[in-house]
């Protein structure tokens, strides 16, 4: 019983310290969004971090616009990295799950 019970822990441990090196990784894995006509580029991480944006010249001369343009493309681009984020982070996770009866119908 204790063995197993050690034995579990210590997977839990060495998944927590994956699921902390994954989360570093993705620092690294950048998510590139645009506008439908390409006016507004958006790059960022997959842990949401804001890394580059790119404006059309065009969009300078109306401000709501450019507003408009910013959160439509912004937003998509954090959709995007969340799903991004929740599939490794998901696959991490349940990869390091100890065999408990039940717990692999959570992670479906």
């Amino acid at each position: 019983m204790f063995g197993d019970l050690m034995g579990m822990m210590g997977k839990l441990k060495e998944t927590q310290k994956k699921v902390e090196e994954t989360k570093k990784r993705l620092d690294t894995v950048l998510v590139d969004e645009a506008s439908t006509d390409g006016k507004l580029k958006v790059s960022i991480t997959a842990n949401r971090e804001l890394k580059s944006i790119t404006i059309d010249e065009s969009l300078l001369t109306d401000r709501e616009e450019l507003e408009d343009y910013l959160i439509l493309t912004l937003n998509k681009a954090i959709q995007k990295a969340s799903k991004v984020q929740e599939a490794e982070l998901g696959a991490v996770a349940k990869e390091g799950m100890p065999n408990i009866p039940g717990m692999d119908s959570l992670f479906k």
